[in-house]
């Protein structure tokens, strides 16, 4: 029975190339976008005393470049216990680990160097916290010389362990000047749980307010979006229910998820101008 099916499935699809090829090219081309859809790239306002840093999130594909003679070195969270490291490519990049400090302080540091320029490959490094999906880019003269990461869902766990023992919360921010404060922020987009109350600003700093229901679920990275309309991850702190921003932006985004992504809209509406004898 097998000898007389195949050969017919086999004929029809090699008449009707269509057929055969259709389902694997839209699949491909459904990969690609969701690997593109998924990688950030280091950005200017990522860069903290030469180390690029990212916001950890689940699932996001942070990319990295490198440069044959230069040593990249990636760190990992202070107290985390590396399992192992795969790669795509371990005959033209060299791979190792090393820690420093001890104690509770111990880093587990995962060093990168590529043979030459051009390579393309990438890495996951699995820990007993959580694993890292990196793509490592090879150019030939500019590197990182390390990279790292905050992780506000830590952050979130602390203040609901802090919230659940009753303990006392600093404010927000101290000594703010209310002529200088600036609340006309427009919020649009999707509606999760976690969407902002309000945002608004002191002329320095911008402050991205959520409800109480943030610490019960994934904090959502937020992007900076420029006039140009592409986005990039900036560096913020999270202290109570807020998002600090030591900047002023126009626009942003917070995106949280990757096939069904949800995205809430932050826009800075000017102050409207006085009015004559007003």
């Amino acid at each position: 029975m097998k000898a007389i099916i195949l050969p017919a499935v086999a004929g029809m699809l090699l008449a009707c190339p269509a057929l055969a090829q259709e389902r694997p090219v839209s699949s491909l081309k459904a990969v690609r976008s969701a690997t593109r859809n998924a990688t950030i790239e280091p950005a200017p306002t990522g860069f903290v005393s030469g180390a690029q840093v990212y916001p950890f999130s689940e699932g996001t594909i942070f990319q990295v470049y490198a440069a044959p003679g230069l040593v990249t070195d990636i760190m990992l969270q202070p107290g985390e216990n590396l399992v192992a490291v795969a790669s795509g490519d371990t005959a033209r990049w060299v791979i190792g680990d090393t820690t420093s400090g001890a104690g509770e302080g111990k880093q587990t540091h995962v060093l990168v160097k590529p043979f030459s320029a051009g390579l393309l490959t990438n890495i996951v490094i699995t820990t007993d916290r959580r694993a890292y999906h990196i793509r490592l880019v090879s150019t030939s003269a500019t590197a990182l010389s390390s990279m790292r990461w905050t992780y506000p869902q830590d952050e979130l766990l602390a203040l609901r362990r802090k919230t659940e023992a009753a303990q006392a919360v600093a404010p927000v921010a101290t000594g703010l000047a209310i002529e200088q404060m600036h609340f006309n922020y427009a919020i649009s987009g999707d509606r999760p749980a976690w969407r902002p109350l309000r945002v608004f600003d002191d002329g320095a700093k911008t402050y991205v307010e959520f409800p109480a229901s943030l610490a019960n679920g994934e904090a959502p990275p937020l992007f900076l979006v420029g006039a140009d309309g592409k986005a990039e991850l900036v560096n913020y702190r999270l202290r109570d229910r807020f998002y600090i921003v030591d900047r002023i932006f126009d626009a942003a985004e917070l995106r949280l998820g990757l096939k069904k992504q949800q995205i809430v809209r932050i826009d800075r509406v000017s102050r409207p101008a006085k009015r004559r004898g007003a």
